[in-house]
């Protein structure tokens, strides 16, 4: 093995070693790997800022301005109010309603988008329920992945193959959503059998919460207004930003301008909502998985993958689904999804018909990212919400609810795959 293939591995398993026992904070860990991979030549500080994803830093920034700002009107506590009062306080029923606003919402929006909104809604009645807000969040976490899964724009690996092999919004609807409406419903029975005996709500605290008047949470009417205006806007723009040609950081970031010229909100103010080490340890971990892909070990792993299973449609079928979504319950999925694209393309070039093979890749990639804390943008996103509030969203406690979910919805898809599309 060369000397820097063998670095870049031993870099990113230090780093993965680091985040996991949580011994040192995970963006110190991923800066610091970071800085090892730029110190030792893998490629210069030129180099590894082209493996920076800016489109998603852009995006989290955006969204997190606009979001710090609609917080400010009291929206959050009054949706909030108002969904614990049609649950009556029951805190599974909150958790399902929740997590059903949070699929559909991500199905059609970024899953960071989506998290950022629903998120503060969730730490308000945990509050008033006095309960750890982290069962309600790990759902959350699940259900925007599952979400983003069913269609074209609701996560990057989907947009990335739809563009590639010119499938457009409608195929995902009726090839991929299906089984994700049963890998949603599967999860939450899991859930709920789990969370059997969790909670513990007085019925006083439950009737305070039907007492509540939700109506004087809101503290800035005019500026609600004008929030929900460009929200709506950024909202479309994210749907439609192909179609437009901009991409979606764009959207974002202009969104959070143009909401800050209109609100005459402070812009130190509004800067203070933005999770500065989440985005920090985005930014290390990009510069860490394109150090892996920069010496060739992704192109290497998926061909391996590929030369396996030669040109049987059920075994690459499974081995891809399965490979994409273990590598991506640790690594990026987005790097890994552009690696794989090409190879699937010269196997339909032999003549396979690879489309059940873009089923596989796409199932695996987005669902996969519910394995652990690090598979997905919005993951790492709660965790630090939660963290900013005081409690602690780690590794290992997300670990034994998520990677056996993860495993669950593979196991399904694959036979999904298999009675559907593999033979």
């Amino acid at each position: 093995m060369e000397f820097n293939t063998l670095l870049s591995v031993s870099v990113f398993i230090v780093v993965m070693a680091l985040i996991i026992s949580e011994k040192i904070n995970r963006t110190v860990a991923a800066l610091a790997g970071a800085s090892v991979i730029i110190v030792m030549h893998i490629f210069s500080g030129e180099k590894a800022l082209e493996y920076i994803d800016f489109n998603t830093i852009g995006v989290l920034i955006g969204m997190m301005i606009i979001v710090g700002i609609v917080k400010n009107t009291g929206v959050f506590e009054y949706l909030a109010i108002y969904a614990a009062k049609k649950a009556k306080g029951d805190p599974w029923r909150i958790i399902l309603s929740l997590s059903i606003i949070t699929a559909l919402t991500s199905a059609f929006l970024d899953n960071v988008t989506t998290v950022l909104l629903i998120v503060p809604m969730t730490f308000v009645i945990t509050e008033i329920l006095e309960l750890d807000p982290i069962p309600f969040l790990i759902p959350e976490i699940m259900a925007s992945n599952i979400g983003g899964t069913a269609t074209l724009i609701g996560d990057p690996p989907n947009i990335m193959i739809g563009s590639e092999a010119e499938l457009d919004f409608i195929d995902f609807i009726k090839n991929v959503a299906p089984i994700v409406i049963v890998i949603f419903i599967a999860t939450f029975l899991v859930l709920r059998f789990s969370y059997k005996n969790k909670f513990n709500v007085s019925n006083d605290k439950k009737r305070q919460i039907t007492e509540l008047d939700e109506k004087i949470c809101i503290k800035n009417l005019p500026l609600l207004k004008k929030c929900l205006v460009v929200l709506c806007i950024v909202i479309l723009g994210l749907i439609f930003h192909s179609q437009l040609g901009y991409s979606s950081a764009v959207v974002a970031l202009s969104g959070a301008v143009l909401l800050l010229l209109i609100s005459g909100e402070s812009i130190d103010e509004a800067t203070q909502s933005v999770e500065w080490p989440t985005i920090f340890f985005f930014s290390g971990l990009f510069i860490i998985v394109g150090s892996l892909e920069e010496v060739g070990l992704i192109e290497k792993l998926a061909n391996v993958v590929i030369g396996i299973t030669g040109n049987n449609l059920l075994l690459t079928g499974i081995l891809i689904i399965w490979f994409s979504a273990i590598f991506s319950a640790f690594l990026d999925n987005i790097p890994f999804v552009a690696t794989l694209i090409p190879l699937i393309q010269a196997m339909g070039a032999s003549g396979m018909n690879i489309e059940p093979l873009w089923w596989a890749v796409s199932l695996g990639a987005c669902l996969g990212g519910n394995g652990t804390l690090i598979g997905a943008s919005a993951n790492v996103i709660v965790a630090g919400l939660a963290d900013k509030h005081g409690y602690k969203l780690t590794f290992g406690r997300y670990l034994k609810t998520g990677f056996p979910l993860m495993i669950l919805s593979i196991i399904l898809s694959t036979i999904y795959l298999v009675i559907f599309y593999l033979i």
